[in-house]
């Protein structure tokens, strides 16, 4: 908790353009257990894409290519700068049943231009990896562990959770993983797939009213919505955009630091 607090006043610190007070209280982390190889972010995100039963391996490459375009977007990199630090770490996890839950690509940070390059080139060279029916408490149970045991320290963690459905067909249930996250500190967003093929939403219920009851939570969280393959990428960006940036839709903070969300 000190940890988490003195980079919190590192954070703001740097915000406000107060290097030398920021310095300072960098050294007061690494003399609380701050790792110093080891630089602190604003960010960590996991990004928690579906890859069960519903998605075939055409669909998982489309998912990979609309990510890889959003990180190497100039509006994300701009995002990533205006934080307090200037950089955010990322990893790209697939999750299906509970015993399938694959990172595809590990914690990298993500700083400048060529660092997002990379990650999104790392994102699209894997096969698929991970197999079966919803699980999505499972899942998130697994962006919590990725985020608790990876060495890093930032002043928010998030997880970006991606899906065609709120079901959960095994492992433990959804409000068991969604408890966990927030008990932790950490915020879940969505991101609600609703067509692909134009196959459109899932019969008998609001797919986006279902990420806010039963997934969704903790400060600042939202859902974005994918209606097409066309605006698959798009959407991918803008919630980038808004978690780096820690806003939610509908705040236009970045406009006077020249950062565009776009919709």
């Amino acid at each position: 908790m000190i940890r988490r607090l003195v980079l919190a006043a590192a954070c703001l610190a740097l915000t406000i353009n107060a290097p030398s007070r920021a310095a300072d209280l960098m050294t007061d982390l690494h003399a609380h257990g701050g790792p110093a190889a080891q630089a602190p972010v604003d960010l960590e995100l996991v990004l928690l894409a579906d890859a069960s039963g519903s998605i075939d391996d055409r669909e998982i490459a489309f998912q990979r290519r609309g990510y890889a375009q959003a990180i190497r977007d100039p509006r994300v990199l701009d995002a990533i700068r205006y934080t307090g630090f200037g950089r955010i770490a990322l990893t790209y996890v697939e999750w299906a049943d509970v015993e399938s839950q694959q990172v595809v690509v590990d914690w990298r940070i993500i700083e400048t231009a060529e660092d997002a390059e990379a990650f999104a080139e790392a994102l699209m060279i894997p096969p698929r990896l991970a197999w079966g029916r919803n699980a999505i408490g499972a899942a998130l149970l697994k962006a919590r562990a990725l985020i608790e045991e990876n060495g890093i320290e930032a002043t928010r963690r998030v997880v970006d959770f991606s899906a065609d459905s709120a079901n959960n067909w095994n492992g433990p249930s959804i409000a068991e993983g969604r408890r966990a996250l927030l008990e932790a500190g950490i915020t879940i967003n969505g991101l609600a797939v609703l067509c692909r093929d134009c196959s459109g939403r899932p019969v008998g219920y609001d797919l986006e009213g279902a990420f806010n009851d039963r997934i969704v939570g903790g400060p600042g969280h939202f859902v974005v919505t994918a209606d097409s393959e066309a605006t698959f990428a798009n959407a991918v960006r803008r919630k980038l955009v808004l978690e780096i940036a820690g806003l939610r839709p509908g705040e236009r903070r970045l406009a006077a630091a020249g950062v565009a969300i776009g919709d």
